[in-house]
């Protein structure tokens, strides 16, 4: 147990240090699933890790050894972590645990306003244009799903340009894209090491609904990438946005500075489509794996452990 249960944590520092060069040279629709999938089983295994060194240090109380019926004196030998050890890392579940469930309970009573709110908006059409000269664009998950655009957005764009926006809004609800936002940010919540792969996510995301928005408009990926720059640039100087929880953004504020996601949206644009990258998620894949697998281990190993110090109490 004392190397297999630190593995999770490397590997989730690992991951992260690799979650922007996946988002870049992974074709969208693949890094998003991959990426999400990843940072859920490290926030899993990491946490599972944290828990186990909670539970070796309980296995030292004297109390528990008499109700549970196991040896200390094997438990002492097996070498465990010391106790700081555990009750750090027993703080550190409990904090994950709370943060967790607070997320998830904001989550829950934030999906139904914004279900009502979508629900509400003017007229029965799923593109919505608001009068505001904000230059804003955005899409409401929600029964149906909504698209939000701004008087001030428009003006920005040209007809052309008006379409790519709409059909990148688009690629956001027929894929669910908030789904893969959420959970990503869900495992970063659990696991903060695992803040650079929620970030990944963001940014891809946005990247598939690019290259939906491409497709759509006739593969015109120039257009797309003049769209996102122009979209940028009007929101650059906008002041007074308030685009409600869970809803995805053409051009967000926090991206228009750079270094940031839209000036390396518009290289993506520009290069050409992105193939295969295999390789990169049997990699990714296998750090996901690797870290499932020795916490899995691990936990082998500590029940292993209770075991014989039970066989040695009922021995001795």
């Amino acid at each position: 147990m004392h190397y297999f249960v630190y593995v999770p944590l490397l590997c989730s520092l690992v991951a992260s240090l690799g979650a922007r060069p996946v988002s870049e040279r992974l074709a969208p629709d693949l890094a998003t699933p991959v990426l999400t999938a990843s940072a859920l089983v490290l926030a899993a295994s990491s946490t599972a890790a944290l828990g186990l060194l909670a539970c070796a240090g309980l296995l030292r109380v004297p109390q528990l050894a008499l109700a549970g019926r196991w040896s200390l004196r094997m438990v002492d030998r097996a070498g465990l972590d010391p106790d700081p050890v555990a009750v750090g890392s027993g703080l550190l579940v409990l904090v994950a645990v709370l943060a967790a469930t607070r997320l998830l309970a904001r989550w829950i009573a934030t999906l139904r306003r914004v279900h009502v709110e979508a629900a509400g908006l003017p007229g029965d059409e799923d593109v919505v244009v608001v009068g505001t000269e904000v230059p804003e664009a955005f899409s409401v998950p929600g029964r149906p799903g909504r698209i939000v655009v701004s008087a001030g957005m428009l003006a920005a764009l040209d007809q052309r340009e008006r379409r790519v926006l709409i059909a990148h809004e688009h690629a956001h609800l027929t894929h669910r894209h908030h789904v893969h936002v959420a959970l990503a940010h869900l495992a970063a919540v659990v696991n903060p090491l695992l803040r650079p792969l929620a970030s990944a996510v963001e940014f891809t995301v946005e990247r598939w609904a690019d290259e939906t928005a491409a497709t759509a408009t006739g593969s015109d990926r120039r257009l797309v990438a003049r769209t996102v720059a122009k979209a940028a640039l009007a929101v650059r100087e906008a002041v007074g946005r308030n685009t409600p929880p869970f809803a995805l953004g053409f051009a967000a504020p926090s991206e228009v500075p750079e270094p940031g996601p839209v000036p390396r949206r518009v290289a993506a644009l520009l290069a050409p489509p992105l193939r295969g990258g295999i390789p990169l998620i049997l990699v990714i894949a296998g750090i996901a794996l690797l870290s499932l697998l020795s916490s899995a281990e691990a936990t082998r190993d500590l029940l292993d452990l209770v075991e014989m110090a039970r066989r040695a109490a009922a021995a001795s």
